[in-house]
């Protein structure tokens, strides 16, 4: 089976346009949903014991905005959290693939595809760009976040230029009809291809 990996930086609308390929019947795989989902269930005591209990909330569930605040301004604390969660990601992502053993291909969304090294299993990778004050604007208004918040997170990913060398297909997301337009093509080419 081939992996079409889906990354952008933040705010650039890599979701969005993954559940655009889902509702074309593509199956897609959400790398941070699932992250998220496994923080709050099967890694919580692992997260517990690497940094501490003060990260979920009364009710049991995750405070990713305090995490958040610690893994991006702590290079230590985002190397814990990476050991925890990249290696059951990647467990949950083969499963998801046996799943889906019947399609031509699947693909898999990751905001740090790059980063952390998970590109080099995949057949293609599409690279979704927005100019970055739009991406900041959007972060704003889509997570009540400062700036000074969302360009902490945003110093950990590398730049669109570093990874359009990288990657097979670039859509660039200003407008979303255009997006979606891009991402047509695109998946015509993948369909032809794979």
């Amino acid at each position: 089976m081939k992996v079409v990996g889906l990354t952008g930086g933040i705010g650039s609308g890599k979701s969005t346009l993954r559940k655009w390929f889902a509702s074309q019947g593509i199956p897609c795989f959400d790398s941070d949903a699932v992250g998220k989902e496994l923080l709050n269930t099967s890694l919580k005591d692992q997260l517990i014991v690497k940094l501490g209990a003060a990260f979920y909330k009364e009710d049991g569930t995750l405070d990713r905005g305090q995490l958040a605040q610690l893994v991006f301004n702590n290079q230590n604390a985002l190397e814990k959290l990476n050991a925890i969660v990249h290696p059951a990601v990647s467990y949950a992502f083969e499963q998801f693939k046996l799943k889906n053993k019947g399609a031509p291909f699947v693909i898999k969304e990751a905001a740090i595809l790059f980063e952390s090294g998970a590109f080099k299993s995949c057949d293609a990778i599409i690279l979704v760009c927005a100019p970055k004050e739009q991406r900041i604007q959007r972060v704003m208004e889509r997570d009540h976040s400062t700036k000074e918040a969302i360009q902490a997170r945003m110093k950990h990913q590398w730049s669109d230029v570093k990874k359009v060398e990288l990657s097979d297909y670039v859509i660039q997301n200003e407008y979303l009809e255009a997006a979606i337009e891009q991402a047509k093509q695109i998946l015509s080419m993948l369909k032809s291809e794979f």
